[in-house]
């Protein structure tokens, strides 16, 4: 029987041969079988693109892959207004999937197409967002550390001020397609930038943020400096006892406030060093996992009619970067809002600091309706040394291991393009699946298993092996 090749899992399974030959027997998940083989749609298909597109498809269901998933784009739905919604290219879409026989697995887009890697389409958020609420711009958009604003996604400190909007995108889309629902095999609901319930951390809006760096903290609008002042106090009482747990000598309210040096903060390990800094990570890591938590109940409680028994879905992304960094540890993380600083992130009973997400999500089925975890970066390997500092396939293993532990079904995905066109990704991938709970699998993007003999090759041996 193979061992699992991830580090840590090897000395758990050695462990256990050791004390036990006898009573030894193979981690459940290796009899796990594969409940999904999906791949997901070209961002949008160009009008002169249909014809291959439906060469894809009917390449796909000879393959063995048995759904597709796409964008539902926000912004190219609800362009001209609130509540004029245009769904044409999307009854044209899922009619195409539909045919050749596959199933639709719709991805509500709540984010712009554009700025991230792998896009190649620009479609922003609709342009009277902006203008509609009595709020502006200014307080819809995250603000980062570095002063830039964010159109990519609105801002989770504005949730209440735009949940009317997101209900109605999601009862006009449950309506709409209604006659459909048979064929659709779950709604994944946008939770932040590309899809993923995380900040835009290192997204383009701001300066030397991206991979492999730490990242920008994205909490200094007004909206979330006000929301951050309640939660302490809340949490402290006074300013007097706020100075107090902090050292500081804080003379009003308004003083609370994130840190106006952030590098220096994260430099200095005024992050996880000091009270101030924890309370502050604690904060920004929990508004995240309750704004999923706020998408997901809207959901169920949107999707109460054709689509009532369809289960939903979010996606948490592989911010694999700096996690094995000697000096700042799974900082990049912590900027992206994933953990808090205020658990044990090293721990398997807290999913190495991912329990307050995985349980949000574990938490959010309601009756019979599954709720599915996806995951991104299956095809990576470690790569424990600078500048990366990367401890990809741990982070497979312990977010799996997280979601079994509360018996949460995982899905996973490759992260970037050309993940599923070496042996080397697709052998990760396998070994994920041997070793860990994933039970379904979405290839970025359907042209690398279809139009390419390599990548059609893989996912055919994959599916067959797995089924």
């Amino acid at each position: 029987m193979p061992f699992p090749t991830n580090p840590s899992l090897f000395r758990r399974v050695a462990i256990s041969v050791i004390v036990g030959v006898l009573s030894f027997s193979a981690p459940a998940a290796l009899a796990a079988k594969l409940e999904r083989a999906a791949a997901m749609a070209p961002l949008k298909i160009p009008d002169f693109g249909w014809d291959h597109f439906r060469d894809q498809l009917n390449q796909a269901k000879s393959s063995g892959i048995d759904a597709v998933s796409t964008d539902v784009w926000w912004g190219l739905v609800e362009k001209q207004g609130d509540q004029q919604f245009d769904w044409s290219y999307y009854d044209h879409l899922s009619d195409e999937i539909i045919a050749a026989g596959l199933e639709w697995v719709p991805i509500l887009s709540f984010h712009q197409c554009g700025g991230n890697v792998g896009d190649d389409v620009n479609i922003p958020l609709p342009e009277w967002l902006w203008t509609h609420f009595s709020v502006g711009p200014e307080d819809l958009q995250y603000r980062s550390e570095q002063g830039n604003l964010s159109p990519e996604v609105l801002s989770l400190w504005a949730d209440d001020i735009v949940r009317d909007e997101y209900r109605e995108f999601m009862q006009a889309f449950e309506t709409h397609f209604a006659g459909k629902a048979g064929s659709i095999g779950e709604i994944n609901i946008s939770c932040g930038p590309a899809g993923e319930l995380r900040y835009p951390s290192y997204n383009s809006h701001d300066h030397d943020t991206g991979y492999p760096n730490r990242g920008a903290l994205q909490c200094y609008g007004i909206l979330a400096e006000s929301d951050f002042r309640e939660d302490v106090l809340e949490q402290h009482g006074t300013l007097a006892q706020l100075n107090q747990v902090w050292g500081t000598s804080l003379q009003s309210i308004a003083e609370i406030r994130p840190p106006s040096d952030a590098p220096g903060f994260f430099d200095r390990g005024d992050y996880v060093g000091t009270a101030y800094g924890r309370d502050l990570l604690s904060w920004y890591n929990r508004s995240l996992v309750e704004h999923g938590a706020f998408m997901l109940t809207l959901a169920q409680q949107t999707f109460d009619e054709a689509l009532s028994a369809t289960p939903l879905a979010i996606k948490i992304p592989g911010v694999h970067w700096r996690m094995a960094d000697p000096q700042h540890p799974r900082v990049a993380e912590m900027c992206a809002g994933l953990i808090p600083t205020d658990i044990d992130y090293q721990s398997d009973s807290t999913a190495h600091g991912y329990a307050p997400i995985i349980d949000t999500v574990a938490t959010a089925r309601q009756g019979t309706r599954p709720v599915l975890l996806h995951f991104t970066c299956l095809e990576m390997g470690n790569e424990n040394q600078p500048p990366a500092y990367s401890q990809a396939e741990n982070l497979v293993f312990w977010i799996a291991a997280g979601a079994a532990d509360r018996g949460l079904t995982i899905m996973g995905e490759n992260a970037l393009s050309g993940g599923v066109l070496t042996d080397y990704g697709w052998g990760r991938i396998d070994n994920a699946f041997q070793h860990a709970s994933y039970r379904g699998l979405t290839v970025l993007r359907i042209g690398e298993v279809t139009d390419n003999a390599f990548g059609n090759q893989k996912y055919q041996d994959f599916i067959l092996k797995f089924k």
